[in-house]
């Protein structure tokens, strides 16, 4: 698979841009701030429908439009196929597949499968658990483009179950009285369904990377430590959990039973998928608050590596986007990240360096100027 061509209206610091891709390596050279994550950004977007810096699609649409509008053209087994994303902040975006419209956007996932590094993926390991639920879901979604209607049927369950907690919450806080919580049951059953089956989908996620990760990290950093990764869930303490989705939805129904009352007590759902975290450690230590900034970058690039590494096992060829990884790199790094991303099918690289990317890497080269983008050799 890879991105023959990338057009982009309206999209951040673009009012137009259009750019040929090549297979093999690919590098947007330019100056720091001036678009180069922007045109990887739009690619993660069309992937994952998500972007890897910003949390709403406002930023993504350039000021003084009301639209952005992604359109890709992605070869896979020698077959073409344009994929167009409008991108409206707070309305649904309109997607088309070669043409023809799509009712949901997430019609279009699966269409480019791709594996981004960037710096801010050192919060995979420093930060919060949310963005390493969001690795996990990214990567699931990347294997099996099914589990985008999981999760988001998950997140819409729990939206509204949150909202009838809520709103009792607040009746009581304010005198307005108790509020009739009988549909309660019917949310849970719901949620217990749709929790079931993407805490299955993690766990046999997790299964299957870790030993993928343990490899990366062990090539990255020149076998200095071993590291591990585990899921951790708020349904372990009713013993192990297996990825079978009845089994879970069973457990997960009981544990909201057991939490009725905080949650009442509280207004918010306490127990599901959405407050799970992957436990990272190195060597015996979790990796968040002991690893150095070194170590926490590699262990960062590690598990995106894990996760091409695993899709490529598995018959799935994505394409890697590597946006400004090289200058953060020693010499010793670049090197074997050089080896062990030569062979993709497509790698993009930005920098703002050219000597900073090994010249196995250069391949097709692009000039990325004020609002444009040239090709350079």
């Amino acid at each position: 698979m890879f991105v023959a061509r990338l057009g982009l209206v309206d999209f951040r610091s673009y009012v137009r841009a259009d750019v040929e891709f090549e297979p093999g390596p690919n590098v947007l050279i330019g100056p720091n701030g001036i678009g180069k994550t922007n045109l990887v950004e739009a690619l993660g977007y069309i992937a994952t429908l998500g972007s890897h810096r910003v949390a709403t699609d406002l930023p993504l649409v350039r000021s003084g439009a009301g639209t952005a509008v992604i359109r890709c053209t992605v070869v896979h087994d020698n077959r073409q196929l344009l994929v167009e994303l409008g991108i409206e902040p707070g309305k649904a975006n309109k997607a088309r597949l070669n043409g023809a419209p799509k009712r949901r956007s997430r019609d279009i996932i699966g269409a480019l499968r791709m594996v981004m590094f960037a710096p801010e993926d050192l919060s995979l390991v420093r930060g919060e658990p949310a963005e390493r639920r969001r690795y996990l879901d990214e990567l699931l979604v990347a294997r099996q483009p099914r589990y985008a209607g999981v999760a988001a049927d998950y997140e819409r369950v729990l939206k509204q179950r949150n909202a009838l907690l809520r709103t009792a919450y607040l009746a009581r806080k304010t005198g307005a009285g108790q509020r009739d919580l009988s549909t309660l049951a019917v949310w849970d059953m719901h949620l217990a369904n749709h929790g079931g089956a993407l805490l299955a989908g993690r766990l046999e996620l997790c299964a299957a990377l870790t030993p993928y990760v343990a490899k990366s990290y062990e090539a990255v950093s020149a076998g200095r430590g071993a590291v591990g990764m585990a899921y951790r869930s708020g349904l372990d303490e009713g013993g192990p959990l297996v990825a079978d989705r009845q089994f879970l939805a069973e457990r997960l129904l009981a544990a909201m039973a057991a939490s009725r009352k905080p949650e009442i007590e509280r207004g918010t759902t306490l127990v599901g998928p959405h407050r799970d975290d992957v436990a990272l450690t190195l060597g015996e230590l979790p990796a968040k608050g002991y690893a150095s900034h070194g170590e926490s970058w590699s262990f960062a690039l590690a598990l995106r590596l894990a996760g091409y590494e695993m899709l490529r096992a598995e018959g799935i060829e994505p394409v890697l986007a590597l946006d400004d990884v090289f200058a953060e790199l020693d010499t010793g790094r670049r090197e074997r990240l050089a080896e062990l991303v030569g062979q993709a099918s497509q790698l993009i690289v930005t920098c703002a360096v050219e000597e900073d990317v090994p010249r196995s890497l250069r391949g097709a080269r692009y000039r990325v100027v004020e609002g444009a983008v040239h090709r350079a050799d």
